[in-house]
């Protein structure tokens, strides 16, 4: 899990917070705040793992942001925390690779008016991410795999507003 930050159109900060499972590479959750606390990403991380879905183990940065209710909530999910070093943000390089795909493939592209319309780019990516996009890792699949249709027309659908596009057999 991570952190980064977006700036919007009237130079405020936005903060969204991504967890990203490891076997697949599925982005399991995203969700943005303007002033994050220990205890909303201790709900986020309640809301991301809601029964029996929790990992074994959760790697994060050692930011302050994560105080002792976040790391308790951790501990009560059955989760073991993991924080990486300091000043070592290459030890969580799923995460980080994540955060520099979003940047590199979205929010590089789009201008950003407030934390709902981060929210509404950031969930029409998260479903590109999972669904669509291809992952050499994965042998060009895509994290939630699907099935592949060897007959029929291609058709082209526009992806995040036209940011990015899906070519579908019909």
């Amino acid at each position: 899990m991570d952190l980064f930050i977006v700036p919007t159109i009237g130079f405020d900060l936005l903060y969204a917070f991504i967890i990203v499972r490891l076997d697949r590479r599925d982005l399991a959750w995203i969700n943005v705040t303007t002033n994050p606390t220990a205890e909303w990403v201790a709900r986020q991380l309640t809301e991301t793992f809601p029964w029996d879905g929790a990992p074994g183990y959760m790697i994060r940065d050692r930011d302050r942001i994560y105080g002792t209710v976040a790391t308790r909530r951790l501990r009560a999910m059955g989760i073991r925390d993991k924080p990486i070093a300091p000043a070592s943000p290459w030890q969580n390089g799923f995460a980080e690779r994540l955060i520099g795909s979003i940047r590199r493939e979205c929010l590089d592209h789009i201008i950003v008016l407030g934390e709902a319309h981060l929210r509404r780019i950031l969930k029409s990516y998260a479903r590109y991410y999972n669904e669509t996009r291809t992952h050499l890792a994965l042998e060009k699949d895509a994290p939630l795999s699907r099935t592949v249709k060897t007959a029929g027309r291609i058709l082209c659908r526009p992806v995040i507003g036209g940011l990015h596009h899906e070519y579908v057999r019909i």
